[in-house]
């Protein structure tokens, strides 16, 4: 197919339909040639990152927006718009190209219009582009609700998450260390001529130059790197992780830190719970790759007791579902994907998994509550409120009034990240 008419589905998909980019993207990999994979993430990420922008620019090209079957019209006009405004494709092409993709999409008879709108785009560019970004969706390319929750949040630095969250995301890798030290790896890498650098705070992380291909990454078939953001990498840190331990990792899928517990515990007895049967499918490709077992359960975590019957837990990582707002450069499409009243669902989720998984804990355990969240409402909030609820939990390296770990997107190059380290008392 047409890499346009896949870019348009995809985004139709997303912003019309409310589908996850995640579900939608590998599906429309496969329906295009390999050479043309990359450009079509380039355009469906860069769209979503300001498609404000794009709606205001057809907006004011257009007379009548386009409703019912021709709604995927709309979306292929901004992806003619966002090549033009944006990447590096020849111009003549852009619009070539994006209208020859109203025969895949079948609608032939709406390729005068789409090249009437990207032709007077052309024409009057800067003049739009400065519209675009007049108010301020278009300026922060950020939903009003979470850029008021952000500004209320966040008073001195919101618009540096703003601008992290606008920006391409690195790939960081995560070294196998029962393979190859980080040193190691790191000079394996410089033979490849790939550049990295080692992070300060997750000593299993390198930071890629730039990124690349998992082909060619050293061993990355054998298991000796797995892709994993530094600050989801941290959660084993905390969890500190022993041979001897019974340890649950809760809300695990796609399982990249069940991997990385196996990784400084290969001898732990692990298990794996998460409620999405089809994601627990990732779980099973990533430890085949990896050459780890563990013990994975579909099962809701609120309710333990129907899928497990066996002591408690020595330590358990509590991967909370959230709002993901801390990786929304890697995943834009969360900013039109979630809205306002999700965050209240999303805690009172997480404040019974948090209580159930208590009672699933041992005297004298661990539990890491972490999210990839950065609203105080499923992280600092939520811990306070399980304090305050809870007499026998310990906060740990952390002070009471402002408990737990936030990490902002865009710092020290990580993704947005909270974690708080509980443990049982008597």
């Amino acid at each position: 197919m047409n890499v346009r008419a896949v870019a348009a589905d995809v985004l139709f998909r997303v912003v019309d339909k409310g589908q996850s980019m995640s579900t939608l993207l590998p599906q429309a990999l496969g329906k295009i040639k390999p050479r043309d994979h990359a450009l079509l993430q380039e355009i469906c990420y860069g769209s979503l990152r300001v498609l404000p922008r794009l709606e205001a620019i057809a907006s004011e090209l257009m007379d009548k927006p386009l409703k019912g079957k021709q709604r995927v019209f709309h979306h292929l006009i901004l992806v003619g718009l966002y090549q033009l405004s944006a990447m590096r494709v020849a111009e003549h092409a852009a619009v070539a190209e994006t209208v020859e993709a109203t025969k895949d999409l079948k609608g032939p008879r709406l390729r005068g219009l789409i090249n009437a709108v990207l032709r007077n785009y052309q024409r009057n560019k800067e003049a739009l582009d400065a519209k675009a970004i007049s108010f301020d969706a278009g300026k922060y390319v950020h939903p009003s609700w979470l850029l008021k929750l952000l500004k209320e949040a966040y008073p001195d630095q919101w618009q540096s998450i703003i601008e992290a969250n606008n920006t391409k995301a690195p790939m960081w890798i995560r070294v196998n260390t029962q393979h190859n030290s980080v040193d190691a790896y790191l000079a394996l890498l410089e033979q490849e001529g790939i550049a990295a650098t080692k992070n300060a705070f997750a000593p299993h992380a390198l930071l890629l130059e730039k990124p690349q291909d998992v082909r060619n990454l050293p061993g990355f078939e054998q298991g000796w790197a797995s892709v994993q953001d530094a600050a989801a990498q941290l959660s084993a840190g905390f969890l500190k992780p022993h041979d001897d331990e019974l340890i649950l990792d809760c809300c695990a899928a796609p399982g990249g830190k069940t991997a990385h517990i196996l990784e400084l515990a290969p001898n732990a007895q692990v298990v794996a719970v998460d409620s999405d049967e089809q994601r627990l499918e990732r779980v099973h490709d990533n430890f085949e790759r990896l050459n780890i077992s563990a013990q994975i359960i579909c099962g809701d975590a609120r309710y333990p007791q129907d899928w497990w019957q066996g002591e408690q837990f020595d330590k358990i990582l509590l991967d909370a579902p959230c709002s993901a707002t801390g990786v929304i450069r890697r995943h834009p499409d969360i900013k039109w994907l979630r809205r306002a009243n999700d965050i209240e669902a999303l805690a009172d989720l997480q404040r019974e998994i948090m209580d159930a998984m208590w009672q699933q804990l041992k005297v004298g355990g661990t539990m890491v509550y972490a999210t990839c969240s950065i609203t105080p409402q499923e992280n600092v909030d939520q811990v306070k409120a399980f304090l305050s609820r809870t007499s026998n939990v310990q906060l740990e390296l952390s002070d009471i009034e402002a408990p737990g770990l936030q990490i902002l997107p865009g710092q020290d190059n990580m993704d947005g990240f909270y974690y708080a380290v509980l443990t049982k008392q008597a």
